[in-house]
């Protein structure tokens, strides 16, 4: 997966001692730099949601489609309008 800023992360699973290391290095984090702590909480709680796709397509997706639904109608509208109007004139 490609994040905004062009950095590939890569789900991989951590064994066991491997996350006791983890979580002794983000107590020592929390110790020394509170703020710094709460931003890599952030991230963990995001990369550890399990969606395929970040959040922020979700929400670049629907305000996309917000955004051209009424040309969606508009198109639908027209076409059958001419159909109207073909079988009118037949």
């Amino acid at each position: 997966m490609v994040t905004g800023d062009g950095a590939v992360v890569m789900p991989m699973s951590l064994s066991g001692k491997e996350r006791r290391i983890l979580a002794e290095i983000e107590l020592a984090l929390e110790r020394e730099d509170p703020e710094l702590a709460k931003r890599v909480a952030a991230i963990n709680k995001i990369e550890s949601d399990g969606s395929t796709f970040p959040r922020a397509y979700g929400d670049r997706l629907r305000k996309w489609m917000l955004a051209h639904v009424w040309m969606i109608f508009m198109v639908g509208a027209l076409v059958i309008v001419l159909l109207l109007l073909a079988v009118l004139t037949t």
